[in-house]
């Protein structure tokens, strides 16, 4: 005798058509003098016995693939998932992403729980597989979330089709003032004392030490994108791209096409060709953890100070380079007062602190001369042609150290426009300065800045560096470590004796 739909359920989620359809494809199969239901699995290809669970499940067989469009090859039931050396738990359907079919796209749970077990359930099964959605569901309601990050699970409205991206059906796009009122939410839940230092160390701990990528790159990238993404989103008032919305595959060439065009925007500080390493696991837990920062502020100290932690770690302890603390720059400029109409120039420019908070200085006064007023987020906001003018002509950094350099191009490139006068050079090596112009590599990178520099000079003699006409220096060199090249301490004197010859400060003199 054969069953009514209520018998199973009453199934509000799915239309009466839909349940309809499916039980028309129920079968009675003879079981010990019982009539037993059985359906054929649009999945397993054989016929499964027609629980009240197995109902629901169809239902959403048949909703994925006939309404979502996902192919049943892409399709799998009772997955197993795996915890350490646990492997009993199924998951009730899995789709798998199209881009990489053995990994999960889409978990769905439909098994007769409590909602809050259920949710619980689910949630452990998306992070033990990295799914970004995940779908609960006894028939009568559902509930659909993106798995943003390993701890935050975004509810949504519905499930993307197969030829839909996670990002076109997320409600709203991010904005400045979403990142914005997300910084305001931290400070009133008190958490914020965390840096984005703070950030980057838990990255470093939990993804990136097993990366198998050279951590200051990778996260110098990801900073460099995400700036990008900031100024143009507040400039053109359009959404925010850096965003963990797609699949891990969608997202890393998202991520991707974003770095391409901030190097464009800003050149010199990657190779054209330059890629990012992340793996699209790796990024999407990475860009899951940046997205909610707000980068730029008034000053840029946010990611001032997570450079300086990059480049410290990296590079810096080892060749007794310290960054200055940021509130002795402030004071020295506020000391010095720069003026719009004067040059500085900083010999060992580490992070470019004094170079770019110079700038904000005599920004403050441009903008205060014009009788504009500066916000929160002048930095990342359309500059005055005079506030422009000024970083090309006026403001010059040098450093030895290739890193240090890099990092202070883009602060100043992002702070200054687009402009930057920032070389990679030794200063105490100025007698080969013009031998490190003539690479072609070199020029291509800094070429502008070093035309800008040689018109400074004192003395317009060919090949004679050592004096130079800025009105401010500003410079905080390194005190450690020898230098051993008689040809680099040649051109420097120490001290006169007595007799009023000068003592030069070659090695062997120094110590006698």
């Amino acid at each position: 005798m054969a069953k009514t739909t209520t018998e199973f359920n009453d199934f509000s989620l799915f239309s009466e058509d839909d349940v309809r359809a499916l039980t028309g494809r129920v079968v009675y199969r003879e079981s010990r003098g019982t009539q037993v239901p059985y359906i054929s699995c649009l999945v397993r290809n054989k016929e499964v016995q027609f629980k009240p669970e197995e109902l629901t499940r169809q239902l959403w067989l048949t909703y994925l693939i006939d309404k979502l469009g996902y192919a049943p090859s892409r399709i799998a039931i009772e997955y197993p998932i795996t915890f350490g050396r646990d492997s009993s738990k199924r998951a009730d359907i899995v789709v798998f992403d199209a881009d990489r079919p053995t990994v999960p796209y889409i978990i769905v749970e439909v098994k007769q729980k409590k909602y809050k077990d259920g949710k619980e359930q689910l949630r452990s099964y998306a992070h033990a597989t990295g799914a970004p959605l995940a779908v609960w569901s006894d028939g009568i309601v559902s509930e659909v979330w993106h798995r943003k990050n390993p701890n935050y699970f975004m509810p949504i409205h519905e499930l993307p089709r197969a030829d839909q991206t996670i990002e076109q059906v997320v409600d709203q796009p991010w904005t400045i003032q979403t990142l914005i009122d997300l910084e305001a939410e931290r400070v009133r839940e008190g958490k914020f004392a965390r840096s984005l230092r703070d950030l980057i160390e838990d990255m470093e701990d939990e993804v990136l030490a097993n990366a198998g990528v050279d951590v200051f790159e990778e996260v110098f990238k990801l900073i460099f994108t995400k700036l990008y993404d900031e100024m143009t989103s507040h400039r053109r008032n359009t959404p925010l791209r850096f965003r963990n919305q797609n699949t891990a595959a969608q997202l890393k060439t998202a991520i991707q096409n974003l770095f391409d065009d901030a190097k464009k925007k800003w050149p010199g500080v990657f190779l054209e060709d330059e890629r990012i390493r992340l793996s699209p696991d790796h990024l999407q837990v990475c860009v899951g953890s940046l997205e909610e920062w707000k980068l730029f502020n008034s000053n840029l100290d946010v990611i001032d100070d997570a450079f300086e932690y990059l480049v410290s770690k990296s590079s810096k302890g080892e060749k007794g380079q310290y960054f200055t603390p940021r509130w002795v720059i402030d004071m020295c400029v506020k000391m010095m007062n720069p003026k719009e109409g004067e040059t500085v120039i900083d010999t060992a420019c580490g992070s470019a602190g004094f170079t770019v908070h110079t700038m904000f200085h005599v920004w403050r006064q441009i903008i205060q001369a014009m009788g504009m007023k500066d916000s929160h987020l002048f930095t990342m906001e359309t500059k005055p042609e005079r506030c422009i003018d000024y970083v090309r002509d006026n403001v010059f950094a040098i450093d030895f150290d290739e890193k240090s350099v890099r990092v202070s191009r883009c602060l100043n490139l992002i702070a200054g426009d687009g402009e930057t006068n920032v070389l990679h050079l030794n200063t105490l090596d100025w007698t080969k300065w013009d031998e490190t112009a003539k690479q072609n590599d070199w020029l291509d990178t800094y070429g502008d800045g070093w035309r800008r520099l040689r018109k400074l000079r004192a003395n317009a003699r060919q090949h004679d560096y050592r004096n130079f006409a800025f009105d401010v220096l500003m410079a905080n060199p390194p005190f450690a470590g020898d230098i051993k090249q008689s040809d680099m301490l040649s051109p420097y004197d120490l001290a006169t004796r007595e007799t009023a010859s000068w003592i030069a400060p070659w090695p062997e003199t120094c110590s006698s």
